[in-house]
């Protein structure tokens, strides 16, 4: 029964809940004994704290018991990633100068999920400071270990989100994707994973701001039912982040019109692997043989351009975190070179940086007059050593859209012939989020992936 239990999506949940055939206390136990049988195989918490939402769930219990539930998630068990503030819960990016950090609030979008009635059990591992090579791997948590195949990574720097979803310790994660962290852990986990456009999920009371903007909020979920129903939840302006104030609150609608979707299977000078381009070709044809217009082409944008500069963002945005900071020996090796890189940059790289990101967006929004979405896979490399950083073909489809300040959502392709998860990614013009979704609940439809799981979480249901 708890086995049943952690399948189901959290839009069954509601429904169970509001129909009085499941209580909040029964889901929140069947989730914590997932996490005792599968967290020590993949490694997904950064704190744990089990007897608070245990206190949350029964009061869940009382008020859909009495009919009056808060909201769509109250008595939905979720997790957060290590880098959103969650009040009471440690908050430590992965990193040694702020494991003894306990905000005593919410982010935003925790404290919206919050209102709702949402149990927050956890904090999941990232990268340090959400800027991994795309392994989750830190001096002070450990490798956190994709549940496809434990010896490979989870992708980062959601990482631990990832492995909790895809394995039922919970069926919804809040990440952040400054360039791909949310898409890409999400395309190796055989999730769904949706990047917002820059302002649709407003942000205050978190960490300092160190990637100039393009870190936004969304979900990790395995259905896109439950990414919409998160976005939902999160959406909409708020005072505290000026970025938000221009968005209205917009719901999914069904697509009524054939969709001109260019599909970019490669970047000129990056490889593809060849599972990946095998997986992402045939998911094309599929989303032509839904009526949509899928042709072929380039990307759009200047890629390289992009790589040249984001390291303006990353390396000194690092070097400004720390800058009053007894970091010397208590960051990684690779921390301490990015925090020397980035006491190099001056004003002229940043303007620099910022002309170039400028510049993207510009291209993108130019494309969008004629397209209505870009398809290309998450990732062009397949997972690797769980320890390791990645390739640098890994992550060359997904920053461009966090440059332009545009939506992106990663769905899966399929499996690879070993088995192992493989995502595509759709990116639209800035604020058409709930296209994203319609376009990714139709192929859904079509090509459902919600029953595949991966041997820890079989395991545990024989």
């Amino acid at each position: 029964m708890n086995d049943d239990i952690c399948a189901l999506s959290a839009c069954e949940l509601k429904a169970l809940f509001r129909s009085r055939a499941l209580a909040p206390s029964e889901v929140l136990e069947a989730v914590a004994a997932r996490i005792e049988a599968v967290n020590p195989v993949v490694n997904a918490f950064a704190d744990l704290d089990l007897a608070a939402a245990r206190t949350v769930a029964q009061a869940s219990d009382a008020r859909h018991k009495a009919g009056r539930p808060l909201g769509d998630f109250d008595g939905i068990p979720l997790t957060v990633k290590d880098n959103i503030t969650a009040a009471g819960l440690r908050c430590a990016w992965g990193s040694e100068l702020f494991k003894d950090f306990r905000p005593a609030v919410d982010e935003t979008p925790v404290a919206r999920l919050r209102q709702q009635g949402a149990i927050v059990i956890g904090k999941t591992t990232v990268s340090e400071f959400t800027m991994g090579g795309g392994q989750v791997s830190t001096r002070l948590f450990g490798t956190t270990r994709n549940p496809w195949n434990p010896e490979l990574t989870t992708g980062s720097s959601s990482g631990g989100a990832s492995a909790a979803v895809a394995t039922g310790m919970g069926p919804v994660a809040l990440a952040t994707d400054g360039g791909g962290s949310i898409r890409r852990p999400a395309g190796y986990n055989g999730l769904v994973g949706l990047k917002p456009s820059v302002g649709r999920v407003a942000r205050a009371n978190g960490l300092p701001v160190v990637l100039d903007g393009v870190e936004v909020v969304g979900p990790i979920t395995r259905t896109v039912a439950d990414c919409a129903m998160v976005l939902g939840a999160i959406q909409g302006p708020s005072h505290d982040d000026p970025s938000s104030r221009s968005f209205a609150v917009l719901h999914d609608e069904p697509i009524r019109r054939r969709l001109r979707i260019r599909y970019v299977p490669a970047v000129a000078g990056y490889g593809v692997d060849t599972e990946i381009a095998e997986a992402c070709a045939t998911a094309a044809a599929r989303m032509a043989a839904l009526g949509h217009d899928v042709e072929e082409g380039v990307m759009p944008v200047d890629v390289e351009r992009y790589l040249a500069t984001w390291p303006t963002f990353t390396d000194g945005g690092l070097a400004w975190l720390v800058r009053d900071m007894a970091w010397q020996g208590r960051i990684g090796a690779v921390y301490e070179a990015m925090v020397e890189r980035g006491n190099l940059k001056t004003a002229v790289d940043y303007v620099e940086a910022r002309t170039a990101f400028a510049e993207i967006a510009a291209q993108f929004a130019a494309f969008f007059e004629t397209c209505d979405l870009l398809m290309t896979p998450c990732s062009g490399a397949m997972p690797w050593a769980a320890e390791e950083p990645g390739p640098r073909h890994h992550r060359v489809f997904t920053g461009v859209a966090n440059a332009a300040g545009i939506p992106g959502m990663s769905l899966p392709a399929g499996l690879s012939p070993s088995g192992l998860p493989i995502g595509f990614q759709l990116v639209g013009a800035h604020g058409t989020d709930w296209t994203l979704i319609a376009a990714a609940r139709q192929y859904e439809q079509g090509h459902p992936w919600a029953d595949r799981w991966p041997e820890p979480a079989r395991r545990t249901r024989a």
